[in-house]
């Protein structure tokens, strides 16, 4: 049998390539035992099990060595002794006599057993030597023809049969001196064939998508590879793609121009031809990074002044600008210097061009200018109530924070008693985590040698990205995610992609100078925010960052979608192979069995089947028993301990160094940051300011609201008020087995009872784990200052970047945030507490401000009997629509009441005003619609106006009169026609919410009403629907109008086969993600997983929901642009001013500082002809240009243009109303 044949896999690699003399792998598999379990010798091979059964002889034959230099240094006795031992254990053959037999002979028989022993050994030995030797001259041969089968390639085999000649020329008989010529000569005789990125696309739009994908892939490959220094590798695969024609159409320019600057930075001339020759014959024409590359090899290798000078002729001839090197490339400065270098030897005259001009940096949005007019009046930015040296301190406490990565939490779950059971279990899990840590470490070494094995094969592996990291990096990183409850395969690759190029850029940023000069840079900016410091002239934060010093470095290239899940999935199969432990943890010490933590099962979801990895029960006991205190979170999930990065670019702001995109978007879906990229950055600067300004805001924990909260939810939680209970309050499915003669009917419903319960049980299992992360984070943060960063998604709304614990969440998670900064509360702060805590409980939304604060004093009592004794008092406010910020507000309004000058009280309470129906509010603003301006309160009243009502009255005007006429569902109807039913219909219409929607809507209202007779509901739900939508057109002509024509434009140009795109008010460009999904398959291991990729532009868009998606979208980004406006000319102000959409945060002395700003910009926003804008926008983007050949595509465009320039037309309402009603936000 031949030992060439050995092992397969990673495993075979390594043993057939260890050298004699060391530890080799079946130590490490002996070592690792306890950790893998059973090792999985039935599944090998013959040719594997005859290997091991030479090591074994080899190993046996080194035990029998050492006993025999025991034997002759013994008596003759010991040997007798010891024999009789050995036989006991051995079979009786081969000169051993039967034990018995043994104990009696004599000693002269013993010495004679003992020669015949010893010679036996030495023959045996002998033999053995011999098999060994034989055995290490395969084991060297087959490490030879391992070695030429993967040895990296370097020279390119050429398809064009002249190249090639010219190549093996140069290759064997040219002087080395020579290569200088050949490089220029390629230049001069560069093929100008179009390159394939600017060729049509091919007819199948899916072979198009799926080419883009693996293009994607192949060069992400290759510069992670110059990343992690394989350089080599990277040349070789690229290499292996150019010899085969079908795979060298995957190939780019910037692919071979990423090579070619890895040999340059090397000073690596040969290579650097090499593939430059490749580019020539794949019919590509150099670009000015090829140039760039050949001349920095140049000037590293100082080559001659002719061979610069020629190479510098030919660019010119390409048409290339010498200056361009040092303006538009992508370079170092080391690397600018030596092409600079180059070139100053051919043309010592040359002199660096003089910086680039900047872009204007004056946003030219007249809704802008004011903001940022140099002239414009006085400003009081607002400045933080801590003093430099405290602030510095929190952000070497944040830079701590973000270099390690993640941070460690306690958990506020109620503790366990810390039994002799309870630690035994923490021990066994701490004891395994050390073992899982080794396991994963040399399971991940193994997986490195399999993906390398596979790159040398010239294949884009995984390879690479497995190496950003450490083993132990990788290691424990693996372990913080494995799962405690079961989670979906393709989840949890895409998760454990992402966390680790998000370390991969942290490290990165570690290891540059970056860190050095953001502290430097940081601590001077905080010049600008801190209380004890002035600067000499007022700035924007954004402004006074940029003054401070040159752009920041360039950001990290994030992956491609299909290599995050790649890369994930296999250390999630690493996972579920190496993490094992013992079935019973409280086993005595010994021989265990292992059994696997994580097992793969496959599950049905939505009548989708998919794999999820679900932990083993015994692994879910071991936690449970164990009720470790500690959660784990990534730096970027956990509010910052000192002020966000001011955002001055797309990829720059908010986490000092965790990435952080400036526009929220699905992973892989790249059209955003393209649009964003290619927009001038003085039209983002109004987006960028108000994203700084809302993460500029400090805020502290409400404390006494957290201990009230965190009382609740260690018993046994409250629903009613949010607090969700325990997995021990979850229902019991029904115990015990089915009689046999069970009916079907009994059988269906005790399956339905235990779906029941299951359903309900991860509910409750999902709530508490919310919870629990909140407030185990506001637990954690309770004594601190800390910032909320924030970012936008793609209409421009702006969100929280931490996930877990923000003011964008439910009442609870409102009512545990209190601004940092306290403002004394002034003549009015007082009744606007009051006003607002009465906005909070729901019971006055129809009447005016001055009746709501009668009655906040009619309650006065209630409200500082619920401060005082929130648990045991008489509980008023549990009993209001949001009873934890009541209660906050309870609690503020009693310490100012009883403060010796309420209006020098100095609050931290956040006061809001809401917009009422917002979106309506921008419809009816779009049309000038007065009918409909009056029903949102855009119009001055003494009652707030209800919309929701108004409709309701509508629809019941419309039951009237049906049921007169004999409808039967309208006389059934009658009395059943409220503002609740109809209210979230009315809400979501303006959203896009379709018929068929808003009847579920109204269904699920109906249900509700337990005298309601439920046969009629399904009747009832289409004919009410049907009048909802019958009312709002009646109310809001100029809406729908509106909206009818948004529709109608995004479903032409969906059929011209384009996204919808427009750019808001504030100058941030927006495009629809929404596009025909597009499969992707990752192959292999335990499951083929398949994902879709629907968000970029070279899909065809999905007509449906870009029509219907396009009038909300359009609307959100009117709210942000006002929102937006309203952050800008507050901050202007010195306000403190945050937001959720359209509820604005402001302190209670300055809510009419803050409305004022409101109204105006509200004003000044619709002031503009935004639907005329919007219309010469869609025209010049999708009607200009060069018609298709395509007499259908042409048709479609031509009924696009009539559309879009039939704008609906307006109505009388006069806007600058709207500054003098009350109720527009209140």
């Amino acid at each position: 049998m031949s030992a060439l044949r050995w092992g397969h896999g990673a495993s075979g690699l390594r043993r057939a390539l260890w050298p004699a003399g060391r530890l080799g792998p079946l130590a490490e598999e002996g070592a690792l035992s306890g950790v893998w379990g059973r090792r999985r010798s039935s599944s090998a091979n013959p040719c594997e099990q005859d290997r091991r059964k030479d090591w074994g002889h080899a190993e046996l034959l080194e035990v029998l060595e050492a006993r025999v230099r025991q034997l002759q240094a013994e008596s003759v006795s010991e040997v007798t002794v010891k024999r009789v031992g050995m036989a006991r254990r051995l079979p009786a053959s081969g000169g051993f006599q039967p034990p018995g037999k043994a104990q009696t002979a004599p000693e002269d028989a013993a010495t004679e057993l003992s020669g015949r022993w010893a010679q036996k050994l030495d023959k045996e030995k002998f033999a053995m030597e011999k098999r060994k030797q034989r055995l290490e001259v395969k084991l060297q041969v087959r490490a030879r023809q391992l070695a030429c089968e993967h040895r990296l390639r370097v020279v390119p085999r050429l398809l064009d049969a002249q190249l090639a000649s010219c190549l093996q020329h140069w290759e064997h008989g040219a002087p080395r001196g020579h290569w200088e010529e050949q490089l220029t000569q390629l230049l001069q005789e560069a093929p100008r064939k179009p390159s394939p990125a600017a060729e049509p696309a091919p007819k199948a739009e899916s072979a198009s998508v799926r080419r883009e994908i693996q293009q994607q892939r192949l060069l992400a490959f290759f510069e992670c590879c110059l990343l992690t220094g394989h350089l080599p590798l990277a040349h070789h695969v690229l290499v292996t793609f150019h010899s085969r024609s079908r795979q060298q159409r995957r190939l780019t320019l910037a692919m071979y121009n990423t090579i070619m600057l890895g040999w340059a930075r090397k000073g690596s001339f040969k290579e650097l031809v090499y593939v430059f020759f490749m580019v020539k014959d794949a019919g590509l024409t150099p670009d000015l990074l090829s140039y760039a590359a050949a001349l920095q090899c140049m000037g590293r290798l100082d080559q001659d002044t002719n061979t610069i000078q020629r190479c510098l002729d030919q660019m010119a001839r390409d048409g290339l600008k010498l200056q361009g090197l040092f303006t538009s490339m992508p370079l170092c400065q080391e690397e600018q210097a030596m092409v600079l270098r180059a070139v100053h030897k051919a043309q010592p005259a040359f002199s660096l061009p003089p910086p680039p001009r900047p872009p204007p940096q004056i946003n030219t949005s007249p809704l802008l200018r004011e903001i940022y007019a140099k002239q414009s009046g006085p400003v009081s930015y607002p400045k933080l109530h801590l003093p430099l040296q405290k602030l510095q301190s929190l952000f070497q406490q944040q830079l701590g924070v973000e270099m390690a990565t993640t941070v460690a939490v306690e958990s506020v779950e109620k503790a366990r008693v810390l039994t002799k059971e309870v630690l035994q279990a923490r021990n066994a899990l701490k004891q395994l985590r050390a073992e899982w840590v080794q396991a994963l470490s040399l399971g991940l070494q193994e997986l490195k040698a399999s993906e390398a094995r596979a790159a040398r094969a010239g294949r884009s592996t995984i390879f690479p990205y497995l190496c950003v990291l450490t083993e132990e990096e990788l290691a424990e990183l693996l372990l913080q995610v494995l799962p405690p409850q079961g989670e979906s395969l393709l989840s949890l690759a895409q998760q454990l992609g992402l966390r680790v190029f998000n370390r991969h850029t942290v490290h990165r940023r570690q290891l540059s100078s970056q860190v050095r000069a953001l502290q430097q840079r940081y601590h001077r900016y905080l010049h600008l925010l801190a209380s004890d410091t002035q600067v000499e002239t007022p700035h924007l934060p954004r402004q006074y960052w940029e003054a401070l010093g040159a752009p920041e470095a360039p950001h990290e290239q994030p992956w491609p979608l299909p290599v995050l899940v790649q890369l994930g999935k296999k250390l999630a199969e690493l996972l579920v192979e190496a993490v094992r432990m013992p079935g019973s943890v409280a086993a005595p010490q010994g021989p265990r069995t292992l059994i696997p933590v994580l097992y793969h099962v496959y599950s049905f979801r939505s009548f989708r089947q998919i794999g999820i990895l679900k932990p083993h029960p015994a692994f879910t006991e071991l936690l449970a028993t164990a009720a470790e205190r500690t959660l784990t979170f990534d730096a970027a999930e956990v509010p910052m301990l000192c002020p966000p990065l001011p955002w001055t670019s797309p990829h720059t702001g908010a986490f000092l160094l965790s990435p952080t995109k400036l526009m929220r978007s699905l992973e892989g879906t790249m059209q955003h940051q393209r649009l964003l990229d290619s927009c001038p950055p003085a039209e983002l600067h109004g987006a960028l300011d108000a994203l700084t300004q809302l993460g500029n805001c400090a805020w502290r924990v409400n404390g006494r609201v957290l201990d009230l909260v965190l009382e609740l939810f260690t018993a046994k939680g409250c629903p009613r008020l949010g607090v969700p209970a325990p997995p021990s309050e979850a229902p019991r499915p029904p115990e015990g087995r089915l009689p046999p003669g069970a009916s079907p009917a009994h059988k269906a419903k005790v399956r339905r009872e235990l779906a029941r319960c299951l359903k309900v049980a991860r509910e409750m299992h999902s709530l508490r784990s919310d919870a629990l992360y909140r407030l185990s984070l506001a637990q954690h943060l309770r004594h601190r200052v800390f910032w909320l960063p924030h970012n936008m998604d793609f209409r421009g709304r702006t969100y929280p970047c931490p996930p877990h614990f923000n003011h964008l969440g439910s009442d609870l998670a409102r009512a545990l945030l209190e601004f940092a900064q306290g403002r004394p509360l002034g003549p009015h702060g007082l009744d606007w507490l009051k006003i607002h805590l009465v906005n909070l409980t729901g019971l006055k939304k129809h009447e005016p401000l001055q009746a709501r604060l009668v009655f906040a004093n009619e309650v006065m009592e209630d409200i500082l009997d619920s401060a005082d004794r929130p648990m045991t008092g008489r509980k008023w406010w549990m009993e209001v629509d949001e009873p934890w910020q009541a209660l906050a507000c309870c609690m503020e309004i009693a310490r100012a009441v009883r403060a010796p000058d309420p209006a020098a009280y100095v609050s931290h309470f956040p006061v809001h005003q809401d917009g009422s129906c917002n979106g309506l509010q921008h419809y009816a603003a779009l049309g000038r619609d007065s009918v409909g301006a009056a029903s949102v309160n855009l119009l001055p009243s003494d009652l707030p106006q209800d919309v929701y009502s108004g409709v309701a009255a509508q629809v019941e005007v419309f039951r009237r009169q049906d049921a007169e006429r004999g409808a039967r569902v309208a006389q059934v109807l009658e009395g059943f026609i409220s503002r609740k039913v109809v209210k979230q219909t009315v809400m979501t219409v303006v959203y896009g919410v379709t018929r068929y929607g808003g009847r579920l809507q109204i269904e699920k209202r109906l249900r509700e009403l337990s005298n309601f007779p439920q046969e009629f509901v399904w009747e009832a739900s289409h004919y009410l629907v049907r009048q909802v939508f019958n009312s709002l057109q009646e109310m809001f002509s100029g809406t729908r109008a509106i909206q009818h024509w948004l529709t109608e434009s995004a479903r032409l140009i969906a059929h011209t086969g384009s996204a919808v795109e427009w750019v808001t008010p504030l100058g941030i460009p927006i495009i629809q993600p929404y596009h025909q999904d597009s499969k992707v398959l990752i192959s292999g291991g335990i499951q083929s997983l398949t994902f879709s990729q629907s968000g970029d532009t070279s899909q065809k868009p999905n007509t449906l929901k870009q029509k219907n998606g396009f009038p909300p979208n359009f609307i959100h980004s009117l709210d942000s642009s006002h929102m937006m406006l309203t952050a800008l000319h507050c901050y202007r102000k010195g306000l403190t001013f945050v937001s959720v959409h359209d509820c604005f945060w402001t302190h209670a002395a300055d809510v009419e500082v803050m409305n004022q700003v409101c109204r105006e910009q509200f004003v000044r926003l619709h002031s503009q002809p935004i639907l005329h804008d919007l219309s010469r926008f869609l025209v010049k983007r999708f009607c200009s240009g060069t018609r298709s050949p395509k007499h259908s595509k042409n048709a479609w465009i031509g009924k696009l243009q009539d559309t879009l320039k039939s704008v609906p037309k307006t109505g009388a309402f006069d806007l600058e109303q709207v500054k003098h009603s009350t109720y527009f936000f209140s």
